[in-house]
């Protein structure tokens, strides 16, 4: 053999020694990353499955056709306790009617419980939690998303914690009684209402945990200002990815989070992971809502169609939220970030590699592939948000508790 075709099958050979070492190791952290979602718990602090089967009943206990979640696929993917999404949508606070159904929607999530009692129960404490994953039942959480159903009556913070309630998202795509939105740009209270901080304060007495996600960079400094319990961000992510987008937190906001002993939840949404992402469709979002359109309207649908040949959106894929959590972490630490997917409220808008919640074990694979601790997974797979539900359990009770007087 000359000595060139020798080199060029040396070369070949080491090539495809080097591939197939490449293409194993990806293996095993693989079937690592299967392991280890089923090992921990997994929390995911936002899935809108009570508002997706409002709009259209699916058996979750079967493999649905549509949505994000289903109890097969929660199984499949490791995930333990969701935080179901209570959500109430912004014309509600106009209209009214928002405490009713936001009982409708709790009695939605009592009924699965009663229904499936083997598949999974009601979880009202980070006892419960731990209780049920060694049951092998998923733990169904109750998060409110909008303030609005508290109706301007204090005592509804300890009716809806009664309810299950465990957190509240103060506003959502507008301003209410509350709280300003980061959506809606009428700033009418500059931050919180008056009545808002009463809410925050009563959230506190009566271990409900403050959410941040949706509302306006004042009014999260307002809460920060008055929260006597850690706080969380139930499905945001970071700014840094998306200048100029105020529904993520900044770097700044993200360390202030943390020196409360605070934790983000990271949004899945393409459009709160990639910034030319989020200038595309809010584009699109803002013309709908000059045009006053819904998204399904005929004449709605032919604008995008047409707007997306012309603007084609980038590839977005599970390792954009690997990239989040890791700059999380390079921010403050490991002990301060978590997963808030917001599965079932951004439809279709989803990475490649995490459409629904079987999904999980890809995003520990890519944080593996990071050179993250099993220690580290464990704590952002659900370690950290239990620690601060436990930090508002024991606020709450010894805000409860009468100080001893001196005899």
């Amino acid at each position: 053999m000359r000595p060139l075709m020798a080199k060029s099958a040396l070369v070949l050979l080491v090539t495809c020694a080097l591939t197939q070492a490449q293409n194993q190791q990806e293996t095993d952290l693989r079937a690592k990353a299967q392991n280890l979602a089923h090992q921990f718990i997994i929390i995911d602090t936002h899935i809108d499955v009570p508002y997706r089967l409002r709009m259209q009943w699916e058996d979750i206990s079967q493999r649905t056709p549509k949505g994000n979640f289903d109890f097969v696929r929660a199984v499949e993917g490791g995930l333990n306790a969701p935080f179901m999404s209570i959500y109430i949508p912004s014309e509600y606070e106009a209209q009214g009617g928002g405490k009713a159904l936001a009982d409708t929607l709790i009695d939605m999530v009592e009924g699965f419980a009663n229904r499936w009692p083997k598949l999974c129960a009601i979880a009202t404490s980070v006892s419960d939690v731990t209780r049920q994953f060694k049951q092998g039942r998923l733990s169904l959480c109750l998060g409110m998303e909008n303030g609005t159903p508290i109706e301007h009556d204090l005592s509804n913070v300890r009716y809806f914690y009664d309810r299950g309630i465990r957190y509240i998202t103060l506003a959502h795509g507008e301003h209410n009684h509350i709280s300003d939105s980061s959506y809606d740009s009428t700033r009418v209270w500059k931050g919180l209402s008056p009545f808002g901080r009463k809410v925050v304060a009563e959230m506190n007495r009566v271990g409900i945990m403050v959410d941040v996600s949706h509302i306006s960079d004042d009014a999260f400094y307002e809460v920060m200002n008055i929260s006597k319990a850690p706080v969380i961000a139930s499905h945001s992510s970071c700014r840094a990815f998306t200048p100029g987008f105020e529904r993520n937190m900044s770097d700044e906001m993200i360390k202030l989070l943390a020196k409360n002993r605070g934790v983000i939840m990271i949004n899945f949404g393409n459009s709160f992971l990639h910034g030319d992402y989020q200038v595309i469709e809010g584009k699109i979002w803002s013309y709908l809502t000059t045009h006053r359109l819904r998204f399904n309207d005929p004449e709605a649908q032919t604008y995008i169609q047409q707007f997306l040949k012309d603007n084609p959106l980038p590839k977005v894929t599970v390792a954009d939220v690997a990239a989040h959590i890791d700059h999380v972490v390079k921010l403050v630490g490991a002990d301060f970030v978590g997963l808030g997917s917001d599965f079932d409220g951004v439809g279709d808008m989803l990475p490649e590699g995490l459409r629904d919640v079987s999904h999980y074990p890809n995003v520990i694979f890519e944080l593996l592939k990071k050179g993250y601790s099993d220690k580290d997974i464990e704590k952002i797979c659900g370690l950290n948000l239990l620690r601060v539900w436990s930090e508002v359990e024991k606020t709450a009770h010894q805000l409860q508790t009468p100080e001893k007087t001196s005899q």
